[in-house]
């Protein structure tokens, strides 16, 4: 798989007799974002797709800029290896920069989906205590324009280690972040002189993501998870059990609320496209997904049995309705595929 790193490969395993306690490759540094950001040409790393049609796309090459710029600026503001960056965020190209960033310096990124009411936000980034906020103005659900800012105040007066919140306009230009404490909106907060990305080679181990428990049984759990170990499993169920390729159009249906996502973006170690869509999968009738598969060239389609399931009970007939001709692979996770949908999808 290519993996960057240095030092020594040997040993493989510290202390293997030792639970907890036994360390993989603790001789070997390497650092997250770097394998993510190894491929810097013109072909596209992110598609970002909206539910209201707005569609952007981002070259290889311009995603390591704007990661660049952007850990210059996490740079000047403070950040280092170990700190926590967090996003109250929709799936949109720039919460992956922001992660990107994040992660070459050696911070630890969490992210929450914007659905999230303020308790569970709260719950979650109140026991991290995160130094930089990402967040939106707002987002597109359900053919809906949702607004988050009241949302993000209350997060942000809460949790007294947030010293910046990074908002991203989305449903208007320039929105107003004025009342939010220490805001300032993305295109302000990057440093536009940056071209560079200096990735910080850290130890196998060191923590790269925190997620959580779902939160029935009390508070959510907090779940640490190591950069080298990620990456390894990232790339060994992409490419070996998947067969991703460079070629690949690579698409999961996710939210930031959920791992997929952070198994989503992973696909660009491999060089794929990677496409991002927020707002609802039942957008147009049903017909949003089916629809970008056949406009993107989508050939890695990623989604949930429930989704396959609806689809089939709607009437849909994707064989019949789409061409479905760059397709090579379903996906599908979440939940067992029923007989009967198993059937209606192969």
């Amino acid at each position: 798989s290519g993996v960057i790193a240095e030092g020594e490969r040997e040993p493989v395993l510290e202390n293997p007799e030792k639970f907890p306690g036994a360390r993989w490759f603790p001789n070997t540094q390497l650092n997250f974002a770097e394998n993510l950001l190894r491929h810097r040409d013109d072909h596209t790393a992110l598609v970002t797709l909206l539910e209201n049609g707005e569609r952007r796309a981002l070259s290889y090459s311009g995603l390591y800029l704007k990661v660049a710029q952007l850990a210059a600026s996490l740079r000047a503001q403070g950040i280092v290896a170990g700190d926590r960056v967090a996003g109250f965020m929709p799936n949109i190209e720039e919460t992956v920069v922001a992660m990107l960033a994040a992660t070459s310096i050696g911070a630890v990124w969490s992210s929450c989906s914007p659905d999230f009411g303020i308790s569970g936000v709260m719950d979650r980034f109140g026991q991290i205590e995160p130094r930089v906020l990402f967040a939106t103005d707002g987002y597109h659900y359900n053919g809906k324009r949702c607004d988050s800012l009241e949302r993000v105040r209350a997060i942000a007066g809460g949790i007294e280690s947030i010293e910046k919140v990074v908002v991203v306009p989305l449903l208007d230009a320039a929105p107003d972040v004025s009342t939010i404490a220490n805001a300032v909106l993305f295109p302000r907060f990057l440093d536009t002189s940056a071209t560079e990305v200096a990735f910080e080679r850290l130890p196998f181990d060191h923590p790269l993501y925190i997620m959580y428990s779902s939160g029935t049984t009390g508070v959510p759990k907090c779940i640490v998870h190591g950069a080298g170990g990620s990456l390894l499993q990232h790339l060994k169920e992409q490419q070996l059990h998947t067969d991703l390729r460079p070629e690949d159009v690579f698409f999961y249906f996710t939210t930031c609320g959920w791992m997929m996502w952070n198994w989503l973006v992973s696909g660009l170690a491999t060089g794929a496209t990677v496409v991002l869509y927020d707002g609802s999968p039942f957008a147009e009738d049903g017909r949003t997904l089916l629809d970008a598969i056949d406009r993107e060239g989508i050939s890695v389609f990623g989604t949930s049995a429930k989704f396959i399931a609806a689809l089939e009970k709607a009437g849909h007939k994707p064989a019949q309705s789409h061409q479905l001709s760059s397709l090579r692979a379903i996906l599908s996770t979440g939940s067992p595929l029923s007989h009967e949908s198993f059937e209606y999808v192969y």
